[in-house]
């Protein structure tokens, strides 16, 4: 009669957990479905190599310009320099938290790295465009300090705490066992960290990796505040610059509901989803054949 009990309930968790799991899988192809339908009317009007390599960006214009190619560069520019200054960082910060600091010194800086991840967006935007912004255009007296590197700086600052946390619980979680034998061994800490504890967590920190960056691609608020909003491709890291998002949250209330300026805006979204998607494909690539380098280096 017990274990009938037992059955049962297992039987109803499954179903319970599949419906949620399937609730979810269709809420996200509904969102995609909608995102098509409303995008892909704009190309009755424009060619897709048009918009996608056009150059210019003048949706209210007679006739209009529907070329994103600026905003495409403009948010891998923006991600590409976030990504520089922000995974160095955040994993370094996590190899110190997890291998070196002291217990007193993990407890006083865990929970402030973990405080950056709690700031609103538009709290950081702020900051950069009133701090940071002021003080790059006195220091390297350039024309304007809303530009990609501000948008690139405040992305990093709301990326780091994303990969640092979850890299540290990824490294922290390497078997004591692996250490205590690399030590035995006769290497020392650093070496023991760098060809034992990282192979043996490098698939976390890819992990780690991957979801600090997809919330860097897709932020929208930083880069409508510090980015500059300018829809031309960079020469340098200090021009301003309109990422995709930004051009989407800019614009997409003035565009006439139905009309070519709302598809081409919600084409930009089709734009930036694939570019979302393959790369997480591509990340999630790396962190499965880092998992079997991992694997096969203990």
């Amino acid at each position: 009669m017990v274990t009938n009990i037992r059955q049962s309930k297992d039987k109803w968790l499954q179903r319970f957990f599949f419906c949620i799991a399937t609730a979810s899988i269709a809420i996200l192809l509904m969102i995609s479905l909608f995102l098509f339908m409303e995008g892909l009317p704009i190309f009755k009007k424009v060619r897709v190599i048009d918009f996608v390599f056009g150059k210019l960006w003048y949706p209210t214009s007679d006739p209009p310009e529907f070329g994103i190619f600026a905003l495409i560069i403009g948010s891998l520019a923006v991600a590409a320099v976030s990504a520089v200054m922000s995974i160095p960082l955040g994993v370094l910060t996590a190899i110190y938290l997890a291998e070196i600091a002291s217990a007193k010194v993990r407890e006083l800086i865990k929970p402030i790295v973990e405080l950056l991840a709690a700031l609103p967006s538009v709290v950081i935007g702020f900051f950069g465009m009133v701090v940071v912004a002021p003080f790059l255009q006195n220091l390297l007296d350039i024309p304007t300090g809303l530009n990609l590197f501000n948008a690139a700086l405040m992305l990093a600052f709301m990326s780091i705490p994303t990969i640092c946390s979850i890299s540290e619980d990824a490294i922290f979680s390497v078997p004591m066992a692996l250490k205590e034998a690399s030590l035995a061994l006769g290497a020392t800490q650093w070496e023991t960290i760098i060809r034992v504890v990282l192979p043996a967590s490098i698939s976390g920190i890819s992990t780690a990796v991957i979801l600090g960056m997809s919330r860097a691609i897709g932020e929208t608020m930083v880069v409508l505040m510090v980015a500059g909003g300018a829809a031309m491709i960079p020469a340098s890291v200090f021009d301003p610059v309109r990422p995709m998002p930004a051009s989407i949250a800019a614009e997409m209330a003035e565009a006439p509901f139905r009309g070519d300026h709302y598809y081409a805006l919600f084409a930009t979204g089709i734009v930036l989803f694939i570019f979302t998607f393959i790369f997480n494909l591509i990340a999630d690539h790396f962190a499965h054949r880092y998992r079997q380098v991992g694997e096969a280096s203990l």
